[in-house]
């Protein structure tokens, strides 16, 4: 009796963490999803040109992200000194990559010109501009605001020469509370900034000074 009495003592503590299991049942983690950066056109948005430049070859990048932000998770913050790598969010191609991507297709819309490059391209390309980025902060929270802080240059014929550079600071209104709408915040801000480049190349090729151009 007492020895039948011992097995029960020390089986316990396995069948009650046996119950507890079954109860809880097998642990769910939230699926991760991946968000990508997108241009200003698309089937129900077209952008009227700034310019008809479509004999003007233009070639993007290097974009060069900080350092802090350059990484597969979707970085939140408010510029501050803390930021927040998001657990479940994360970019579906790098930060730079697509940066560059969507800076050139609105480029080549806002232009009017296929004749647009992205670094790194063929040695053999051509340029008549080459539009340089680097971006030090690309942040924002849901339901605040997104911040994009950049210097960008323009340089001329085949990158030879800098013609002009400009520091952007921009800030727009996140219009949601999660992150789906956050990057959508963050195109548009990548909209804004490739109409101010647009406008200067568009002062250039027309021949205005690079000092008038704001």
């Amino acid at each position: 009796m007492r020895h039948n009495r011992l097995n029960l003592i020390v089986l316990m503590p396995g069948v009650l963490l046996f119950l507890l299991l079954g109860c809880l049942g097998p642990a769910k983690s939230r699926p991760t999803r991946f968000y990508v950066l997108t241009s200003l056109y698309s089937a129900k948005t077209r952008p009227a040109p700034v310019a008809d430049l479509k004999n003007v070859a233009i070639g993007v990048g290097p974009v060069r992200i900080s350092g802090k932000l350059d990484r597969p998770q979707i970085v939140t913050g408010t510029g501050g000194n803390e930021i927040r790598l998001s657990e479940f969010a994360e970019w579906g191609d790098p930060l730079g990559g697509g940066f560059a991507r969507v800076l050139a297709e609105n480029l080549s819309y806002l232009l009017n010109t296929e004749k647009v490059a992205i670094f790194p391209w063929l040695q053999a390309t051509q340029t008549d501009y080459q539009v340089t980025v680097d971006v030090i902060d690309f942040i924002g929270t849901p339901g605040g605001d997104v911040l994009l802080r950049a210097w960008w240059t323009v340089f001329g014929e085949n990158g030879r020469t800098e013609l002009l550079k400009r520091y952007a600071n921009l800030a727009e209104p996140v219009a949601g509370d999660d992150i789906a709408a956050m990057v959508k915040t963050q195109s548009r801000t990548v909209e804004v900034l490739s109409r101010q480049i647009a406008e200067a190349i568009k002062a250039l090729a027309a021949g205005s000074s690079p000092a008038t151009i704001k």
